[in-house]
């Protein structure tokens, strides 16, 4: 029983930590838009393009990667990916201009988006049912320590050289190019077994993606205007930004465990149904910080209640298409950063005329997101695929 335990632990590991490196790939540059400001000759507006211009291809490829790794092979996937996208951060350290460097970043966003659903895709496949949300939750906080290191890292290159940021999500690609995550579904060279791109098209599917790409231009996709206003208006340091921005990321990391067993607990609907609406709240009141204690403080508890929107989506989105788990996920990932992608370019023109106005805006996005869960049907646990007892 010890044994058995103990290889299921590992065959979840790689996947727990392969969970870090979306997140520390994009929040790494909001830190440093100084700093890229200055090295490139550009504007704030330019600058942000880094941001979105990562999430944009990434939205984009998800719509189709999970389905097509599904098809490939999970490990091979995403051991290839990691090596793109390792190529990708050293042609960001490298960049001699903003064109080059948004080129690069783009890259990295399209080797992601093979990675992150194929990793939670993998933990359906080793986790049983009953505590699914759990394990979701652990790999939620993983997620977290990778958004709480990005912060860190990259406040501290822009305080040095800005290229060191990329010179370690290269180094962090590398090495989890050698693991490749567990969780291999049936053998996808049968044909019977090739997941289908058509049974994403739904209309419960569609639904949880307006959902979530209402929640990520808006309530949880907040710590950009969170780190732009930490900068350009509290007047923060590199070092201080990162480190303010850290608070999110740690609430986040610490309580995804919690979060993944009241969602086990209560199901998926009403624990979004709560996070949503607290994480709409918390995005309005941000708006009202004036000093850095107040922003960290609220954008600790949005972090907490951002991680627990997370859980609920990755949760969902990973069993209601048990026969194309990767597929149904990367789908709905698409329509999330889709929507990380486009708020900045909403919200930051505004940021820089109104910052009450920015926050209140992005937060009331949440009231779609409030709305779709009263559509969407919860999949049943016995109408799950079986997977094995822990």
């Amino acid at each position: 029983m010890d044994d058995a335990l103990t290889s299921q632990r590992a065959q979840r590991l790689p996947l727990y930590i392969g969970g870090m490196m979306g997140p520390f790939g994009t929040i790494v540059i909001l830190p440093m838009f100084p700093e890229l400001r200055e090295s490139f000759n550009a504007s704030s507006a330019a600058v942000s393009w880094g941001f979105t211009i990562y999430l944009l291809p990434f939205a984009a490829v998800l719509l189709v990667s999970g389905t097509l790794g599904e098809r490939w092979g999970r490990r091979r996937t995403v051991r290839g990916t990691y090596v793109l996208f390792a190529v990708a951060s050293v042609g960001c350290a490298l960049a001699p201009n903003l064109w080059i460097f948004l080129a690069a970043r783009a890259l990295m966003g399209v080797a992601n988006a093979f990675i992150t659903p194929l990793l939670v895709a993998g933990l359906a496949e080793v986790v049983a049912p009953a505590l699914f949300g759990r394990a979701v939750g652990v790999y939620s906080s993983f997620q977290a320590a990778g958004g709480a290191l990005a912060p860190i890292i990259g406040g501290l290159a822009a305080d040095t050289n800005w290229r060191w940021a990329f010179v370690g999500t290269a180094t962090m690609a590398a090495v989890l190019a050698f693991v490749p995550p567990q969780g291999e579904p049936a053998d996808p060279a049968d044909a019977k077994a090739r997941p289908s791109f058509r049974a994403l098209l739904t209309k419960q599917m569609i639904i949880l993606g307006v959902g979530v790409m209402a929640a990520a231009a808006g309530p949880i996709g907040i710590n950009v205007l969170v780190g732009v206003t930490a900068r350009d208006d509290l007047d923060l340091t590199g070092r201080e930004a990162g480190v303010l921005l850290l608070a999110g990321p740690v609430m986040a990391m610490l309580t995804g465990p919690l979060w993944g067993r009241l969602l086990d607990r209560v199901g998926a609907r009403t624990a979004g149904l709560a996070a949503v609406t607290g994480a709409t709240v918390i995005a309005g009141l941000l708006g009202f910080a004036d000093t850095p204690t107040s922003l960290a403080v609220l954008s600790a508890v949005s972090g907490a209640l951002i991680g627990f929107v997370a859980v609920v989506f990755q949760a969902l989105a990973s069993t209601i298409v048990p026969d194309n788990r990767g597929g149904a996920l990367s789908f709905i990932l698409a329509f999330r950063f889709f929507g990380h992608g486009v708020g900045p370019v909403i919200w930051i023109p505004v940021l820089e005329q109104n910052v009450l106005l920015a926050f209140l805006g992005a937060a009331s996005l949440g009231i779609i997101t409030i709305a779709t869960f009263f559509a969407v049907i919860e999949p049943r646990r016995t109408d799950l695929q079986s997977r094995p007892d822990q």
